[in-house]
């Protein structure tokens, strides 16, 4: 079994709640807009981190992350990139199990044709009145169960 902590949209902020939500995962994959790489880092002290660039990420610290990553975890193909709108691929003719985008800061999972799509959210700074959330996924086997991980943010002075 596999804990996979998913994280997007940090844009420079990873809040003490998401390092909370993330913690005893197996791995985490970062679905872009990052921020810096010192976000990164942070993650990397948890569990060994996956990440892609997201429209914002245009620092030199980000030139070597791919847009896009298909990544197979114990048998369970996942598909990894920033804006839902730019996929290229037919996940079910590729065998992708999982499609995981951020982009849009609105946490989303719903399951169609044996795909399962989710976006995490917005773990960074909040968006109009959008939650600040993450994801988790587990894997066991060929079984894979989702949930979104809204972050009780508390008001700061």
């Amino acid at each position: 079994m596999t804990r996979i902590g998913v994280i997007s949209d940090t844009h420079g902020l990873l809040r003490p709640e998401a390092l909370a939500a993330l913690r005893g995962c197996d791995r985490i994959l970062h679905g872009g807009d990052i921020g810096n790489a010192g976000i990164l880092d942070g993650l990397a002290q948890m569990a060994p981190v996956t990440a892609i660039r997201g429209n914002n990420d245009t620092g030199a610290w980000a030139a070597g992350l791919p847009d896009t990553l298909l990544l197979d975890i114990e048998n369970v193909r996942i598909h990894l990139l920033h804006d839902r709108k730019q996929l290229a691929l037919d996940p079910v003719a590729e065998g992708v199990r999982v499609v995981i985008s951020g982009h849009s800061h609105k946490p989303a999972l719903e399951e169609r044709d044996g795909v399962l799509w989710l976006n995490p959210g917005s773990a960074g700074p909040r968006r109009f009145r959008l939650p600040v959330a993450v994801a988790e996924i587990v894997v066991d086997g060929r079984a894979v169960q989702a949930r979104i991980v809204e972050l009780a943010i508390e008001a700061r002075r």
